[in-house]
């Protein structure tokens, strides 16, 4: 079990999440944490530590680890199923990593090395290898190109990593990449469109609605009854085990009954994100839905008012420009939004500001980072890192729950 953790998605050439790099904070590196067994109880007992399962939500799982655990400490709880083993240092540097390799290798697992110098074919590694990553802001993409047939040849995959924009992405891909690390997918692509189109209305009202101090259950009964298709999926958000564990709601009034305006508040502004953005990679969404719960989280430590539920609000919404392919400032202008929603989606809120620096530094990594929010925001670091890891589960089980359905987004 894990409580300080970062995981950054993997995708495929679809843009669908293929696996997800762990970076441990205990880890010297981000490497696989070296802990005994007293200091691994007390996590558990005192943080909300989560399975590899929990944090890969059933994908693969990326994860570092130094030579000296290769070598005499590999753990042996882990998976070769669902972990690739990734080499940190060059096995010519390190005695005894090579054979390290090869009993890895022997017990199912597969390795991957990050390579920035593309190994060459004739190191004795090469044979065990299965994927090679790629830092493309380190290379140039004409040397890249020279070298990446011996790869292709020999059956290994190539990761592109630092992918921060489409015009990489789809340059990796016309080279022969075929996965991705980088938050290009996070970035809004160079198309124009000024206006949302007339067919997402409904869901624009629906956002608006659940930004607002009064709930008007009539109202919303209209805007959903225009598109049957939204009754449906609104029930099969609010029936998910991860969200509702107790009742079978069979309609939105039911719903209010058992869950409250606040709740239904929540989940009807998460009804329209996921389809205002349906033609994209489903990741963008399951981002928006961790940060949405954790601001939401962070929001009820800090003693803020949450009705309207704001620190989820801005959370579910801080991705629009990459969901919309808009500038932040013109999608508001279409939005029913209340002011206090678009201050802070517009980095005009000082709390909020803080809540975005805190998760991009919890999604990248950036662990200084996060101690600097933790004195700003007033809350224990370590606490900082459960109430995110509870919003990952939570974040986990509904998408899930919406990815039966979602559309698959086009390749461009």
């Amino acid at each position: 079990m894990f409580a300080f953790i970062a995981r950054q998605p993997i995708l495929d050439r679809e843009k669908d999440v293929f696996a997800y790099e762990l970076l441990f904070r205990d880890g010297k590196g981000g490497t696989f944490p070296d802990l005994d067994p007293e200091k691994v109880r007390y996590i558990s007992q005192r943080f909300h530590a989560l399975g590899l399962d929990d944090i890969s939500g059933e994908k693969t799982s990326f994860i570092n680890f130094s030579s000296d655990t290769l070598i005499s400490r590999f753990p042996t709880t882990l998976n070769p199923e669902t972990v690739v083993v990734e080499i940190t240092e060059s096995p010519t540097q390190q005695a005894g990593l090579l054979e390290a390799c090869q009993h890895i290798k022997q017990l199912g697992f597969k390795l991957a090395i990050d390579d920035p110098m593309m190994i060459s074919g004739k190191h004795e590694i090469f044979p065990l290898i299965d994927i090679v990553k790629v830092d493309v802001s380190k290379s140039r993409f004409e040397v890249i190109e020279q070298k990446i047939p011996r790869f292709l040849d020999s059956n290994i995959r190539l990761v592109a990593e630092q992918v921060d924009s489409y015009d990489q992405f789809n340059t990796c891909r016309d080279l022969g990449f075929d996965l991705f690390q980088g938050y290009f997918f996070a970035q809004p692509e160079t198309r124009i469109q000024r206006q949302l189109p007339a067919s997402k209305m409904n869901l624009v009202d629906l956002m608006g609605e659940s930004s607002q101090s009064h709930f008007d259950l009539e109202r919303i009964n209209q805007i959903i009854e225009r598109d049957a298709a939204l009754s449906y999926i609104l029930l099969r958000f609010i029936n998910n085990p991860t969200i509702n564990k107790r009742f079978k709601i069979t309609s939105l009034k039911h719903a209010l009954n058992f869950m409250g305006e606040i709740e239904i508040k929540k989940f009807i502004a998460l009804l329209s994100l996921a389809n205002l953005g349906d033609d994209k990679p489903l990741e963008l969404i399951h981002m928006s839905l961790v940060r949405a719960k954790f601001f939401d989280l962070l929001s009820q430590e800090r003693k803020m008012n949450t009705d309207p539920p704001i620190g989820f609000l801005v959370g579910l919404f801080s991705m629009l420009d990459a969901l919309l392919d808009q500038n932040i400032e013109d999608i508001l202008k279409q939005l029913p939004l209340t002011e206090s929603v678009n201050d802070a989606l517009l980095g005009k809120s000082k709390e909020f500001n803080s809540y975005i620096q805190l998760v991009r530094a919890l999604e990248g990594a950036l662990w200084l980072n996060v101690v600097k929010q933790s004195k700003t925001l007033d809350i224990d670091q370590k606490h900082l890192h459960s109430l995110y890891n509870q919003a990952i589960v939570w974040g986990n089980g509904v998408k899930n729950a919406i990815s039966a359905y979602f559309p698959r987004p086009a390749i461009r």
